[in-house]
């Protein structure tokens, strides 16, 4: 089966990045629709994410934040979104890059995406220097590729995080500094579109 040269994956990713942004310009124009409120997960450690050191110290590699009741001058570019939010009652301004975003959750109808990151495959596929004439290549392992695939997955049940600010993924517990404030807990079940299923083997 021949390889992927064109690489959906990434086409795919890119697409679906810019239906975030896109969205979150609609919303930065006219604000939330209905009962629309979004998760947004991102990586901290990502180029281009501006936060301050309280907020990088309590979340080191990645944080989820709620954009629903308590949120404020959003503004979006072509490359990142910038929002105000309150973090146990002290207000940061958020620079994410939408490169950054590791999922997005709409809970209001289930409607979910998770991204997965392809430094490494990008890594892979950047050229190599020739080995020196002495030494003679290694053939590589031939690998299978496989056809690409979006495929619906349930999410868990269970409580969801409040809702207005950043829900946790690490940090302290839910009851000690850096609780995000907001009232509402969205429901669990919903679906999730993985990207990681365009990854190439």
């Amino acid at each position: 089966m021949a390889s992927d040269q064109i690489r959906y994956d990434l086409l795919t990713q890119h697409a679906l990045r810019g239906m975030v942004r896109d969205l979150l310009a609609d919303v930065a124009k006219r604000g939330l629709p209905g009962e629309h409120h979004f998760f947004i997960t991102f990586d901290t450690l990502a180029d281009g994410v501006k936060l301050s050191q309280r907020m990088r110290a309590q979340y080191p590699r990645e944080m989820t934040i709620v954009l629903q009741h308590q949120f404020w001058d959003l503004t979006v570019f072509d490359d990142r979104f910038e929002v105000g939010l309150s973090f146990n009652g002290i207000p940061e301004r958020l620079a994410i890059p939408f490169t950054a975003i590791k999922g997005f959750f709409d809970p209001s109808v289930q409607f979910g995406l998770q991204f997965e990151d392809h430094a490494e495959d990008d890594d892979a596929a950047a050229p190599r220097a020739e080995p020196p004439k002495s030494e003679a290549p290694r053939p590589a392992k031939p690998e299978p590729a496989r056809l690409p695939e979006i495929r619906p997955e349930k999410l868990p049940d269970g409580p969801g995080r409040p809702a207005g600010a950043p829900a946790r993924t690490e940090g302290p517990p839910d009851d000690g500094p850096g609780k995000p404030d907001g009232p509402g807990k969205p429901d669990g079940g919903g679906q999730v579109v993985r990207l990681d299923r365009f990854r190439k083997k």
